[in-house]
C-alpha cells in the first residue's frame, strides 16, 4: 500500500509542473507583460514610459526565462519565471497587481467559502443517496417514474433561477433570511442559510440520477440475489449490502470534491455577496489582476491533484485489489 501510495503521489509533480508552464505561457507569453500594463492602464492615451513604470513596479520588466545581464544564478533567479511561477510551488503567491498580499487574502476568504461549500456537500451527499435508494427500494412503480420526471424537471433549470428565485421568494417577500451579505462568527450561519438551501435543492435532479444509477447496477448481481435467498428484506439489502458495494463511485464524486471546495463557488459567492475565494476570483477578472488571476489558476489545480490522490488512497481502503494495481 505504501508503495501504491508514492507511486501516486510521483505522478502528481509532473502534472503540477506541466500546469505551471501552461500557466506562465498563457500569461507571459500569450498575453506579455505589455499587453497587461495597456489593459490595466487603458488602451488609449498610453505611454511607453506609464507602461514601463507598470512594468517596473511589478517586476514584469526582467526577462522572462533567462538574464544575460544579471551575475552568476541571478541570471535564472532575476527573471519572471523564477519569480513569478517557481514560488507557487511552495504557495508563495507573492502580491497582486493592486498590492495586496495574496496568501493572506487566500487564508482569509477560504473559510467562507468552507462555510458555504462543506454544508452543502454533506446535507446534498446524504439527500441525494436517501432519495436514491427510495427510488430503487420502489423501482418500477409510480413513485419511481415521479421521481424521475422530477429530477430530469430539476435538472433543466438553471442554477441562476433557483439563485434569484430563492432570495426573491424566502429573501425578500418572506424575510426568512438575510437576501445577501456575511458575517463573522455564529452570526453567519443566517446568511449561509439560503446559500446551503439553494446549493442542495440545485443538484438533487443530477445527483439523485446518478446515484440511483449505481445502485441499480449493484442491485441486479449476484451477491445481492444471494442475500434476497438468505431472508433479507430489500430495505436491509440495500443498506447493509448495496450501498457498501457502491462505496467506491461514491468515494470518487466526494473525495475528488473535498480539496475544491477551497476555491468556493463562482456564482454562488458573487450573488449572495460572500467574501469566499469564488467571489475573489471574479473580482480579480473583473479588475484585470493578474497575479491573483494567476496563483487561483496554479492553486486550483494543486487542489484538483490532492482530489485525485486523495480518491486513490481512498480506493484501497474501500478496494483491497487496488493495493496491487
Amino acid at each position: 500500500m505504501i508503495h501504491y501510495i508514492i507511486r501516486r503521489f510521483l505522478y502528481a509533480f509532473p502534472l503540477l509542473m506541466g500546469v505551471n508552464i501552461l500557466t506562465f505561457v498563457l500569461f507571459f507569453i500569450v498575453n506579455s507583460p505589455d499587453d497587461m500594463a495597456r489593459m490595466q492602464l487603458g488602451q488609449k492615451h498610453v505611454t511607453e514610459q506609464a507602461v514601463e513604470n507598470w512594468k517596473q513596479q511589478r517586476s514584469y520588466d526582467l526577462p522572462l526565462l533567462w538574464n544575460e545581464k544579471a551575475a552568476a544564478e541571478e541570471k535564472i533567479t532575476q527573471t519572471i519565471f523564477y519569480q513569478k511561477s517557481v514560488g507557487l510551488f511552495l504557495f508563495r503567491f507573492g502580491v497582486s497587481d493592486s498590492g495586496r498580499n495574496i496568501g493572506a487574502d487566500i487564508q482569509q476568504r477560504m473559510w467562507p467559502s468552507l462555510a458555504v461549500a462543506l454544508p452543502t456537500l454533506i446535507i446534498g451527499l446524504l439527500v441525494n443517496i436517501s432519495f436514491a435508494l427510495l427510488m430503487v427500494l420502489f423501482r418500477n412503480s409510480y413513485l419511481e417514474h415521479a421521481g424521475l420526471v422530477l429530477c430530469v424537471i430539476l435538472m433543466s433549470v438553471s442554477s441562476l433561477f433557483y439563485i434569484i428565485g430563492g432570495q426573491f421568494f424566502i429573501a425578500k417577500l418572506l424575510r426568512l433570511v438575510p437576501i445577501s451579505g456575511y458575517d463573522d462568527g455564529i452570526a453567519a450561519v443566517r446568511f449561509l442559510i439560503l446559500p446551503v438551501l439553494i446549493g442542495v435543492f440545485s443538484g438533487i435532479g443530477s445527483g439523485v440520477r446518478w446515484y440511483r444509477t449505481l445502485f441499480l447496477e449493484e442491485v441486479e448481481k449476484d451477491y445481492v440475489r444471494t442475500a434476497r435467498a438468505k431472508g433479507l428484506t430489500e430495505t436491509q439489502t440495500l443498506f447493509r449490502h448495496v450501498l457498501r458495494n457502491a462505496m467506491i463511485p461514491i468515494l470518487t464524486g466526494v473525495v475528488v470534491v473535498l480539496p475544491l471546495l477551497f476555491m468556493g463557488s463562482l456564482i454562488m459567492e458573487s450573488f449572495f455577496s460572500i467574501p469566499g475565494l469564488g467571489s475573489y476570483t471574479i473580482d480579480a477578472i473583473n479588475s484585470q489582476d493578474f497575479a491573483i488571476v494567476r496563483a487561483m489558476v496554479f492553486l486550483g489545480s494543486v487542489l484538483y491533484v490532492i482530489g485525485l490522490l486523495l480518491t486513490d488512497i481512498s480506493y484501497t481502503l474501500v478496494d483491497p485489489r487496488v493495493r496491487l494495481s
